[in-house]
C-alpha cells in the first residue's frame, strides 16, 4: 500500500466517521420520526456512500493539482561558430541615464493621443581594440615599429538593466510589449552614442597607447607614429530633418528633478 493511497483512505475513513457520529447525534437528540429503523438505516448509508465518493474525489483533484504543479524544463545548447579573435577591453564605463519616452499616434489623422514612460537605464559598457585590424611595419634593424594604421576603440559590449518608473497611456494609445521592447532598444542606442562621446573613448586610447609602449621598450625597441593612437574621436552623425508621421516615437534624455516636478505639477 502506498503512502498517496494509505492518506485517501484515512481521509475517507475520518469523513465516514464524522457522518455516523453526525447521524447518531441527529438520531439521538432530535428523534426524528420515521416508519421504522429501516428507512433511518438506509439514509445513513445513503448520506456515507455520498461523504465517501466526494471525499474521494476532493482527494484525486489536489493529487492532480498537485501533479500539474511541478515544472520540468529541458534545454538544448547548439554551437554556431567558434572563431579566433584578438580583442582588448581596456576600459570599462558604468552610465545611468534618464530616459522619458513618448509615443503619438493620431486618430483619424487629427486626434492626438499619447503614451508616455519615465525609465532609468544602469549600463555597464566595455571598450577595446580589435588587433586583428592594426597594421605596422617591423624595422628589425633599427629595432622600431612603425604605425601604419590604427583602429578606433570599439565598444565590444553592452549591458543594461531597465527600470521603470512611470506609466501614462489612454484607451486607444496603449503601452504593450511591442513598446517596452522599442524603449529598450532605443535606450540601448543612446547609450552607444553616450559612451562614444563620454571621456571613456580618450581613457581607452590612454590606456592602449601605455600598453603598446611598455610591450616594445621592454626590448628596448621604439614606436613610431604612436599618434595615430590619439585619433579616437567619433564624428556626430548629421541629424536628419525629421518629417511629419502619424506616428511619433521620441526618447529624450531627462533630469529626474525637473520630471518630479512636472509630475507633482499634473
Amino acid at each position: 500500500m502506498t503512502k498517496k493511497f494509505a492518506k485517501t483512505i484515512g481521509v475517507i475513513a475520518a469523513a465516514i466517521l464524522l457522518l455516523l457520529i453526525a447521524g447518531y447525534l441527529y438520531r439521538t437528540f432530535f428523534k426524528p420520526t420515521y416508519a421504522g429503523n429501516a428507512n433511518m438505516l438506509g439514509v445513513m448509508f445513503f448520506g456515507l456512500l455520498i461523504g465517501g465518493v466526494i471525499t474521494y474525489l476532493i482527494s484525486q483533484l489536489r493529487s492532480a493539482r498537485r501533479g500539474r504543479s511541478g515544472s520540468v524544463t529541458s534545454s538544448h545548447t547548439v554551437v554556431e561558430s567558434v572563431k579566433k579573435v584578438f580583442k582588448i577591453v581596456v576600459a570599462e564605463g558604468q552610465l545611468n541615464e534618464i530616459y522619458n519616452y513618448e509615443n503619438t499616434k493620431k486618430l483619424l489623422k487629427f486626434i492626438p493621443s499619447t503614451k508616455k514612460a519615465l525609465v532609468i537605464v544602469r549600463a555597464r559598457v566595455l571598450i577595446g581594440y580589435d588587433v586583428n585590424k592594426c597594421k605596422w611595419e617591423i624595422d628589425e634593424e633599427n629595432k622600431q615599429l612603425r604605425l601604419i594604421d590604427f583602429p578606433k576603440p570599439e565598444i565590444f559590449s553592452v549591458e543594461t538593466d531597465f527600470n521603470y518608473y512611470y506609466f501614462e497611456d489612454d484607451l486607444f494609445n496603449f503601452i504593450g510589449r511591442k513598446d517596452l521592447q522599442q524603449i529598450q532598444d532605443l535606450a540601448k542606442e543612446q547609450v552607444k552614442k553616450a559612451a562614444l562621446q563620454s571621456g571613456l573613448m580618450k581613457i581607452a586610447a590612454d590606456q592602449m597607447k601605455m600598453l603598446l609602449e611598455e610591450v616594445v621598450t621592454v626590448n628596448n625597441w621604439k614606436i613610431e607614429n604612436s599618434s595615430l593612437i590619439d585619433d579616437y574621436t567619433y564624428l556626430h552623425e548629421p541629424e536628419e530633418d525629421e518629417k511629419e508621421e502619424e506616428e511619433a516615437v521620441t526618447l529624450k534624455k531627462t533630469n529626474i528633478l525637473d520630471k518630479a516636478i512636472n509630475l507633482f505639477r499634473s
